[in-house]
């Protein structure tokens, strides 16, 4: 988002992208401001927790800002940014995943009140169905393989082609279908056990 006021660079974002290569101080500014929002959202879909999406997209931003000069133009440049921040959001769970850790969410003295105490965030819960029902979605999407998430949050959330989802992730078109399809199906099958306790 431009500052009030300011005039919108005219330069397309591989130009900016070359800009950058070039010299330009500011271009690569310009292009993570046009496509933060967006990035910020894959990358909190995918990993589903607000602190690793920001530090992967500060990650995927670093390395992106570093290989600049390796872009090629085979693809949009937002398809080249979001498979670096989806590849980043990958990243950080395949190592969470090599060396667990435990949320500080200890029960204070174990009384029968429930009450947590520590580091735990209290929840209020919305009485309103739609944020319950995006509340369980996004609870469901977090239990699904990460290869699965990346899929189903670019081709089902945020509506990117198949062709260009396969880009991002760096996989076949049928990969991206398959891995889809049986998202949805454990995605499904998650939300109907939520359903019925």
């Amino acid at each position: 988002m431009n500052v009030a006021g300011a005039v919108p660079d005219p330069r397309t974002d591989a130009e900016l992208v070359a800009a950058h290569v070039a010299g330009d101080p500011e271009a690569f500014g310009e292009v993570v401001r046009r496509h933060r929002d967006r990035l910020w959202a894959v990358a909190l879909r995918t990993t589903g927790d607000r602190e690793e999406a920001a530090d992967a997209v500060q990650d995927a931003l670093v390395s992106a800002l570093r290989a600049a000069s390796s872009f090629r133009g085979d693809s949009a440049v937002t398809t080249w940014l979001h498979r670096i921040v989806v590849n980043a959001c990958l990243d950080r769970a395949r190592r969470r995943a090599v060396r667990p850790t435990r949320p500080l969410e200890e029960e204070a003295g174990g009384g029968d009140d429930g009450v947590r105490t520590g580091a735990a965030l209290a929840v209020v819960e919305d009485a309103t169905p739609h944020v319950e029902a995006r509340l369980d979605v996004t609870a469901a999407l977090a239990r699904l393989p990460e290869t699965q998430r990346a899929a189903l949050v670019l081709v089902d959330m945020y509506d990117v082609p198949v062709a260009e989802a396969a880009q991002v992730l760096g996989v076949a078109v049928g990969t991206v279908k398959s891995r889809c399809s049986r998202g949805r199906v454990a995605l499904a099958e998650l939300l109907r056990v939520r359903g019925n306790p």
